[in-house]
């Protein structure tokens, strides 16, 4: 049930609704402002402060310098469409029924003789009866900004504009930019093809342009209150860069030695037995200049979105959250990045699917340059930003970052799914220091000590039972409360060609 109450603000007296099973409302500062910026399939190591050194990202770094770095940032799937559920609704995947990017693997190449099980199906949208973060700032009297990659809904019923943004600009159901020839469309360069951006002049660069737009909105609302999410469809494929970009990293690849050591290995040592699909060769060395480029572009486009907000006397009274739907694409696609030390990559439970970068710059600067290995993740961005904007997210699966001290605090996963990057199916939980990840193609469960082992190589499962059996009752648990469903068997499945990862 919904009301209306009223709030005396200083020099200002606003009209708010009380969404009683969700928010308490309390007294709203019209300077308190909020830039989310979320990018894909950014790789954990793949920005200076974490440890990069091809890639270059002096924007970002200087942004952790003014804020909060944290090493155990997650996102809560290791693919885009369930990531992003969970930072537009403070709720883990399984509780909204989209567990796998939209509209998934399975939907193109149906049952496969190899996969032991079938994927899940799973909502095609982000159902409108969610309530957004935009919505819940909308209601109080925000102005609601978004930018970029969407992902989450097949036809506009379910786009921004219908979930809480007053201003679409490039949100539609494509996961990345649209190259094709036949079309006209040429993916990060205009003409676009995008029905929420019209195109620019010819050769206009898309992250240039979703860069622009913020800009533009920070000059129109300067004096409001106002929520951005600048959604950059960088690091996504296409591989696609400015012509100059690239041949600067080509030529510091050249200067680094990078171009004479072997950067893919087709069948890498920790894989458990020969697979069958050799296009999922794994990255060990960044090095690739296009990639190297897209992730400069970025940057350099976050430096001046942060240099709008300095020059408009906005930074300091604006919280400002950084991270990544998922981890760096290693093992397919061109394998255009690496995330050493962490083992594998988007697609995949282990840490390089999963583990992200993951930057806060709060208010005025507090807690600046300071870095926290509490593990966060992204249910933790709605009510963090709920905080910030001065009110209490009641029904979320996640918890204010700013306050948030609970190293013990259990995080979870679900991806019910044979991904394009060659993973398996399962569930993990990361509790503490140990981490446990149910396969569910192999049934095993593996168990790593993250503080130890930071490349999940040592599975502990058979010297610690006893950790690997508490974990997974509380799993098991996590499963049902949140509603997560199971596999099914694959009727097709063909137990001799198996692939065993």
């Amino acid at each position: 049930m919904k009301a209306t109450i009223g709030l005396l603000v200083l020099f200002s007296l606003i009209s708010c609704k009380k969404d009683n099973q969700r928010t308490t409302n309390t007294a709203i500062d019209l300077k308190k402002n909020i830039l989310l910026i979320v990018v894909d399939d950014l790789g954990w190591a793949d920005v200076g402060r974490y440890g990069s050194s091809f890639y270059e990202t002096p924007n970002i770094d200087a942004l952790a310098k003014d804020g909060i770095l944290f090493t155990n940032g997650y996102a809560t799937c290791p693919v885009c469409s369930p990531s992003r559920t969970s930072i537009q609704t403070g709720l883990y995947p399984t509780k909204v029924n989209i567990t796998d990017w939209i509209p998934g693997r399975a939907h193109y190449n149906g049952a496969e003789p190899e996969n032991r099980w079938l994927s899940n199906e799973f909502a095609n949208e982000l159902a409108l009866p969610f309530e957004t973060i935009a919505e819940t700032l909308q209601k109080r009297g925000y102005q609601t900004f978004f930018a970029g990659k969407w992902h989450l809904g097949e036809t506009e019923d379910f786009w921004p504009e219908n979930q809480g943004y007053h201003i679409n600009k490039g949100g539609f159901n494509m996961g990345r930019p649209d190259r094709n020839k036949k079309k006209g469309i040429n993916g990060y360069f205009s003409p676009y093809g995008n029905p929420r951006l019209e195109d620019g002049p010819q050769g206009e660069y898309l992250t240039d342009r979703l860069a622009e737009e913020t800009i533009a909105f920070l000059e129109q609302h300067k004096d409001s209150n106002f929520f951005i999410n600048l959604s950059f469809y960088q690091v996504h494929t296409p591989l696609q860069a400015k012509d100059e970009a690239i041949k600067k990293y080509m030529t510091k690849r050249k200067h680094l030695g990078k171009d004479t050591i072997g950067e893919l290995e087709v069948n890498p040592k920790w894989k458990a037995g020969n697979f069958k699909n050799k296009s999922h060769k794994e990255r060990f060395v960044q090095a690739h200049p296009t990639y190297a480029a897209m992730v400069g572009s970025m940057d350099a486009n976050v430096g001046r979105v942060l240099a709008k907000l300095k020059q408009l006397d906005l930074y300091d009274n604006t919280l400002i959250i950084f991270t990544s739907d998922n981890g760096g694409l290693s093992t397919a696609g061109g394998s255009p990045t690496s995330n050493l030390p962490l083992r594998a990559g988007k697609g995949w439970l282990y840490e390089g699917g999963i583990r992200v970068p993951f930057i806060i710059k709060n208010f005025e600067q507090k807690q600046a340059g300071s870095v926290n290995d509490i593990p966060v993740t992204g249910v933790d961005i709605f009510p963090t930003i709920a905080k910030a904007a001065g009110f209490q997210a009641n029904e979320t699966d996640g918890r204010n970052i700013l306050d948030l001290n609970d190293r013990e605090r259990p995080l979870f996963w679900h991806y019910p799914h044979y991904g394009n990057q060659g993973g398996n199916p399962g569930s993990a939980i990361r509790k503490g220091k140990y981490k446990l990840i149910h396969d569910f193609e192999t049934g095993g469960k593996l168990l790593f000590d993250l503080e130890k082992d930071l490349g999940e190589t040592n599975d502990l499962s058979q010297k610690k039972p006893e950790v690997v059996h508490d974990l997974y009752l509380e799993l098991e648990a996590w499963r049902k409360e949140s509603d997560a469903k199971m596999m099914r068997p694959n009727p097709t499945w063909n137990k001799n060609e198996q692939v065993v990862y």
